[in-house]
């Protein structure tokens, strides 16, 4: 009796040991060109069968072209601040929306920033167990000095 009530405890345990945790964002107006508005994934990589949408540039690229595109750095050579900024990524590799989730002291800054994010190109589209989903990727950035470094 004993091994069978120990069996029934330990099965629940050992199935949920083998489910596989995936974040779904809460998406609460319409974006234009998401493929499923109620399964947007923030993909964990490190759990099996889950990849995050790749960016078509590297971090140095992006590093590189905020330098260069961002006019507010350039004039506020002292400059300190940090922030973040969402990006969803269609079924497609598409940016459908792209905006800034923790914002700057400058709203000016963060339109420059999100510009440039959002120019990046097609992406390659994040999966969950080999089927390709929309998916959010968060970039969080901190400005020293007046320059800029993705984290």
């Amino acid at each position: 009796m004993k091994k069978v009530i120990s069996i029934l405890i330990l099965m629940p345990l050992y199935l949920t040991s083998l489910a596989q945790f995936a974040a779904r964002m809460e998406i609460k107006e319409p974006i234009k060109g998401i493929c499923d508005i109620k399964n947007v994934y923030v993909p964990f990589p490190m759990f099996k069968g889950q990849e995050e949408a790749k960016c078509p540039a590297s971090k140095k690229e992006i590093t590189k072209r905020l330098t260069d595109e961002v006019t507010f750095l350039k004039d506020s050579s002292g400059y300190q601040d940090k922030g973040m900024v969402n990006i969803i990524i269609n079924c497609k590799g598409e940016v459908v929306k792209c905006e800034m989730d923790n914002k700057t002291k400058s709203a000016e800054l963060d339109k420059q920033i999100v510009a440039v994010f959002n120019s990046l190109g097609q992406w390659k589209p994040g999966k969950i167990n080999g089927d390709k989903v929309d998916t959010s990727r968060l970039w969080s950035f901190e400005i020293k000095d007046g320059n800029i470094s993705i984290d």
